[in-house]
């Protein structure tokens, strides 16, 4: 994370060609921000982030996190926003999943085949 906040996302900016964005979310349990690396795609003015996990049979913590708060903090690059949060209701995530998600990166297709569970998605607007 260093890397890529001095670097301003030019070092560790992509992971297997999606862009990555530093997301700083409140923790449920503590209360504290917590920061990690995820992968993005943009799309109709906003960010996607998927809860895949790279495969995990359990949702990431992170975004158990952000659908609790419903707001995040997002660096993309070297610009620094607030969002809001929402994760995409069945009928949204399944069109996003096919539109968007696979066709820029089919590999999610086996983050969730290994997963066993529908990955979800989250919608993160600037406000």
């Amino acid at each position: 994370m260093l890397l890529y906040r001095r670097s301003k996302g030019r070092i560790g900016g992509t992971i297997r060609g999606v862009s990555v964005l530093l997301l700083s979310v409140t923790g449920r349990s503590t209360g504290l921000p917590r920061t990690v690396l995820v992968g993005y795609f943009e799309h109709d003015g906003a960010y996607l982030v998927v809860g895949s996990g790279g495969g995990a049979p359990a949702e990431p913590h992170w975004f158990r996190n952000l659908r609790q708060a419903g707001e995040a903090t997002v660096l993309v690059a070297d610009r620094v926003m607030a969002v809001s949060a929402r994760v995409a209701d069945d009928c949204e995530r399944l069109a996003l999943w096919n539109d968007v998600i696979l066709v820029r990166a089919p590999f999610f297709a086996a983050y969730e085949h290994r997963s066993g569970r529908t990955v979800p998605i989250a919608v993160l607007r600037p406000r």
